[in-house]
């Protein structure tokens, strides 16, 4: 890894704030994450998605349905997986190119994927032939203009967080050669267990490199669970829940400014799953005076004063909040 990335780290890992500050797992409020809180409500599952291995018809059900979501181009191609983790570690094998651009701060999976296979090299050179961004960014939600995306070998956006602004979603770029759209389940949908995510592109931008097989060949059969299936075609088809949850997304993000810019901070920025601060007595400070609150907060090994929150879920945990501030 390089120097560059001194720390692979992400937010949750509750066990390891439970070990240090004490208390049960079960008595935390995790705001260390940019997971929706109030989860789609899934419902019952037949039996079948459990016992059966995924079938053919279930991954189209699914592939359709995102497809007419996102309003995905008819020539793009769209490949899903338990995640998009795994889809971001295999973006260095759809190109022999050396060298990825890859804006900072930012989420540090993409500049882990290109650093194991040697094949990083300077992420703040733009003249570097892979280009990758996060978008909207995490942690401070800067949003990419379409004039600062493609005309690369291979470009890469993340829209890991944009179903909160689908207006703002690149997806059109992924019919133009060498751009590929990343799209995470988990997150707006408050449903990371159960591990879904989507890459889109055209079928060439796909294609083997080295003989090492298309971007579905690489992952493998099964690379979805049928009750993930199941799920992610209930939830992509439910327009009405997905309109009102960004309504309710930017109501409660607001309110969190509110009560964050009350307790003396300021807003670096952020989506409407989570919000980035700045504060003058510094992140660790902060960190430790919400953990001694049993809540948890996300902050970064390249910041000394920036702190990420997620939105609480309940009036419970916003009394909590609003007590521990």
């Amino acid at each position: 890894m390089t120097a560059l990335f001194p720390k692979r780290d992400h937010g949750g890992g509750l066990d390891a704030a439970a070990a240090e500050y004490g208390g049960q797992q079960e008595a935390w409020l995790d705001l260390s994450t940019g997971i929706n809180p109030i989860a789609y409500p899934v419902g019952d599952l037949p039996q079948k998605v459990w016992s059966r291995l995924p079938g053919e018809g279930a991954m189209a059900r699914l592939l359709q349905t995102a497809r007419a979501f996102w309003s995905v181009p008819d020539e793009v191609e769209i490949i899903a997986a338990a995640g998009a983790s795994p889809l971001i570690a295999r973006m260095p094998d759809l190109a022999a190119l050396s060298g990825a651009y890859i804006p900072m701060p930012t989420y540090n999976e993409h500049a882990a994927a290109f650093a194991a296979r040697g094949r990083l090299n300077d992420p703040r050179n733009p003249k570097n032939p892979v280009h990758v961004y996060v978008h909207p960014n995490n942690p401070d939600g800067r949003m990419w203009p379409g004039s600062a995306i493609g005309g690369r070998p291979l470009t890469i956006i993340d829209e890991s967080f944009c179903d909160t602004v689908p207006e703002r979603s690149h997806i059109a770029r992924a019919a133009e050669p060498g751009v590929i759209v990343l799209k995470s389940f988990g997150k707006f949908w408050g449903l990371a267990g159960v591990r879904l995510g989507f890459a889109m592109a055209r079928p060439e931008t796909f294609a083997p490199v080295n003989g090492k097989g298309t971007l579905a060949e690489l992952m493998g059969p099964w690379s979805v669970s049928g009750p993930a299936l199941e799920i992610g075609a209930r939830a992509l088809s439910d327009l009405g829940w997905a309109d009102t949850t960004r309504v309710r997304l930017g109501r409660d993000a607001a309110r969190l400014d509110h009560l964050m810019l009350t307790a003396g901070a300021e807003i670096v920025g952020g989506t409407t799953l989570f919000r980035t601060y700045t504060l003058r007595e510094g992140a660790e400070y902060w960190q430790k005076r919400l953990a001694a609150h049993r809540i948890w907060s996300r902050i970064f090994p390249y910041s000394t004063n920036w702190i990420r929150l997620g939105l609480p879920g309940t009036d419970e945990e916003w009394a909590r909040l609003e007590a521990a501030l």
